[in-house]
């Protein structure tokens, strides 16, 4: 005689185990954080080699001329004494506050961020010319140049608008002369204007909450 089922059997098509709702959430956070890095990546690689590829020698040329002057910060420490001796009191504080912002920027960006991430320099197949054999061995994110620039124009814009607006024209080179010449990847030029942006605010903000807190 057949025996009938056993009803104490597992039925193991049956079960299903929902994962709790923590760990469903981890994993599509997971999932979106991976979709918008790999995003990143792409857009990286798409920039600088259309950048790469259509510079024309003319204006490859001016951006590195650009470049070669802010190295070490040239440009914005020479643009601060030109100021300084301009515009009398106004540009003496616009000075000051373009090259604080600039030091905020370069203790942030050089001292900090590129020693947490060590960031390798991006590939240099993506860029037809020689001068990526001359970019730093130092880690590419973010860009100090870019943050420098970003900070020292944003941050004497609002004491004097017109040098603001001046040293608009040659930050904008810079930043975009880093990608170009294979030196940093796009991203990490944006990651540099936001912390010179950010630098520039510091600078500005900063004797105010100072005051504001000890007075």
């Amino acid at each position: 005689m057949p025996s009938g089922p056993d009803l104490n059997a597992p039925h193991r098509r049956r079960i299903s185990v929902a994962p709790a709702p923590g760990m469903l959430g981890r994993s599509v956070g997971y999932e979106q954080v991976m979709r918008l890095l790999a995003g990143i990546r792409e857009t990286d690689r798409n920039v600088a080699k259309q950048l790469a590829a259509r510079a024309s020698p003319g204006l490859h040329r001016a951006l590195s001329a650009v470049e070669e002057t802010a190295e070490g910060t040239k440009l914005w420490c020479g643009a601060a004494a030109v100021m300084a001796l301009m515009d009398g009191w106004r540009g003496r504080r616009a000075a000051v506050a373009g090259l604080t912002a600039v030091t905020v920027a370069q203790l942030v960006s050089n001292g900090v961020c590129k020693q947490l991430t060590d960031r390798p320099r991006p590939p240099k197949d993506w860029f037809p010319h020689d001068e990526v054999e001359d970019r730093p061995d130092s880690p590419s994110f973010p860009s100090g140049h870019t943050a420098a620039a970003v900070a020292f124009t944003t941050a004497i814009a609002p004491t004097w608008p017109l040098a603001g607006a001046l040293c608009t024209v040659p930050a904008a080179m810079v930043a975009i002369e880093r990608v170009q010449s294979g030196a940093h990847y796009p991203s990490d030029v944006a990651a540099g204007a936001a912390i010179g942006l950010a630098s520039a605010w510091f600078t500005r903000r900063a004797p105010h909450l100072i005051l504001r807190h000890w007075l």
